[in-house]
C-alpha cells in the first residue's frame, strides 16, 4: 500500500506540471489573441470601479491616481473604507475634492471585503464592476480589455485579470514573480479551456451586475469572497473568462511570515469553499465543474498524504516497529526528483514565454523564478495542513473581516 502512496506523493506534482503546460499551450492557441492593440467599446457602458480599503494611507492615494490613466473614459471610481483606523478615509475625502469621479462609502465597524463589495455594487451606477485591491496599480488598458469580454459574449459574469508583481527588491518578492507568472497565470489558462476557472484573482476581477444580482452578491462569511463568487456565478451557469493583456501591478509579501499567513487564508478559504460545495457536486446538473473540485480535493489529499509519509519515515528512522506495507526507508525522490525539477525547469521555459509578452523583465528575474515551483508545492503542502482542519470547524455564520496584510518592505 505505502508504494502506491508514495508513487501518487511524488507523480502528482508531475502530473500537474503536465497539465498546467499543455493547456496553456492550447489557451494560446485557440483563446489568446495576438492582437496587441486595445480593442474599441462602441457600447461605451458605464464601468463601475470599486476599491475596498482598510488602513491603506500608504498606498490608496497612488492607486487612485493611477485609476484615471485608463484610456476607457466612462467610468466611476466607488471606494470603501471599511473601519480604517489610520488616515485612509482623510486621504479619500481629499482624493474626492480633486476628482469628480470618486465616491467615498465609510463603514463604522469593520464589515470584510464582501459586505464592502456588495454595499458599492448596489450604490454603483454602472453595469459593470471592476474589482481592485487598494494597494493595486491597474493597467491603463485593462477596463477596455475586460469589457471587450462582457459586451460580445451574454452569458459572461466575470472576467479575471493578470495581476504582476511589482515590487522586486527582495529575493522573495522576485521568487514570488516565478509564481504568478508559471503557476498562478498557467493554472488559469489551463482552467479556461477545460471551460470552468477556480477563482478569479481577488486583486482584479470584474463582474456583470446583472449576475451577482442573480446569486446574492459576495458572501460576507467566506475567508476568501472571490473564490466563493467564482463558483456561485459558475454554478449558476454564468462564464468565466481570464484576459491576460488586464494587467494590474501588485504588492506581495516579502517576509515569510507574511507570505505564509497570506497562503494560509488562501488555502482555508479555498478549504471553505471545498466544504460548502459539497452537496452540489452530487448533482449531474453540475458535471462540468467537477474537474475543478475533484482537482482541489486531490491536491488536500496529497498534502495528507505526503504528511503521512514523513511520520512512517520519521518512525521508522527512530526504530519504531511497523508493519511491513507501512515502512518507509527514505524520502529521497531518486531519479523521480531529478524528473520532477527537469518539468519544473520545463514549466517555468514555458511560462516565461508566454508572460514575456506582458512583462519583459521576466528573464533577468530567472536565477530566482527558479526556486519557486519546488517552493509552491511545500507552501502548499503546509498551509493546506493547518487550514483544512480551521475551515472544517469554523462556523458557519461567522463575520470574515478585514485583517491588514503584509504589503511587502517600503
Amino acid at each position: 500500500m505505502m508504494e502506491y502512496i508514495y508513487n501518487f506523493v511524488f507523480y502528482y506534482p508531475l502530473l500537474m506540471g503536465f497539465i498546467w503546460m499543455f493547456g496553456s499551450i492550447l489557451f494560446r492557441l485557440y483563446r489568446d489573441r495576438y492582437v496587441l492593440k486595445e480593442p474599441e467599446i462602441p457600447e461605451n457602458p458605464m464601468v463601475s470601479i470599486l476599491v475596498p480599503c482598510h488602513n491603506e494611507e500608504e498606498c490608496i492615494e497612488d492607486t487612485i491616481r493611477y485609476l484615471q490613466l485608463q484610456t476607457y473614459r466612462n467610468f466611476e471610481i466607488i471606494a470603501i473604507d471599511d473601519a480604517s483606523r489610520d488616515r485612509t478615509g482623510g486621504i479619500l475625502r481629499d482624493l474626492q475634492k480633486e476628482f469628480s469621479n470618486l465616491r467615498v462609502i465609510t463603514l463604522k465597524s469593520n464589515q470584510g471585503k464582501g459586505t464592502g463589495l456588495t454595499m458599492a455594487a448596489m450604490a454603483s451606477n454602472g453595469e459593470f464592476l471592476v474589482g481592485i485591491d487598494a494597494d493595486a496599480l491597474l493597467d491603463p488598458g485593462a477596463i477596455k480589455w475586460i469589457l471587450w469580454h462582457f459586451v460580445n459574449f451574454p452569458r459572461v459574469g466575470a472576467v479575471t485579470g493578470n495581476p504582476k508583481v511589482r515590487n522586486r527588491t527582495t529575493l522573495l518578492a522576485k521568487i514570488q514573480v516565478g509564481e504568478y507568472s508559471t503557476i498562478i497565470g498557467m493554472i488559469k489558462r489551463t482552467q479556461r479551456i477545460l471551460g470552468k476557472i477556480y477563482t478569479v484573482s481577488g486583486v482584479v476581477a470584474a463582474f456583470r451586475k446583472k449576475a451577482l444580482l442573480d446569486v446574492g452578491w459576495w458572501s460576507n462569511n467566506m475567508v476568501t469572497e472571490d473564490i466563493d463568487v467564482s463558483w456561485k456565478l459558475q454554478l449558476d451557469k454564468w462564464d468565466i473568462r481570464y484576459e491576460a493583456n488586464a494587467l494590474c501591478w501588485i504588492l506581495v509579501p516579502e517576509t515569510l511570515k507574511g507570505i505564509f499567513k497570506q497562503r494560509l487564508r488562501w488555502s482555508q478559504g479555498g478549504n471553505e469553499v471545498l466544504i460548502k460545495y459539497f452537496t452540489e457536486m452530487l448533482s449531474w446538473k453540475n458535471r462540468r465543474i467537477w474537474p475543478l473540485y475533484i482537482e482541489y480535493a486531490t491536491s488536500v489529499l496529497w498534502c495528507y498524504l505526503l504528511l503521512l509519509t514523513f511520520l512512517l519515515w520519521f518512525l521508522h528512522c527512530l526504530g519504531v516497529p511497523l508493519p511491513h506495507n507501512l515502512v518507509v526507508r527514505s524520502i529521497l525522490p531518486g531519479w523521480t526528483g531529478v524528473m520532477l525539477a527537469g518539468v519544473c525547469m520545463l514549466q517555468l521555459t514555458v511560462g516565461i514565454m508566454f508572460d514575456a509578452r506582458y512583462d519583459r523583465t521576466l528573464i533577468k528575474l530567472i536565477p530566482w523564478m527558479i526556486w519557486y515551483p519546488a517552493i509552491y508545492w511545500v507552501i502548499t503542502w503546509m498551509t493546506t495542513i493547518i487550514a483544512f482542519p480551521k475551515a472544517l470547524l469554523k462556523k458557519k455564520d461567522t463575520l470574515a473581516v478585514w485583517e491588514s496584510p503584509d504589503r511587502g518592505i517600503s
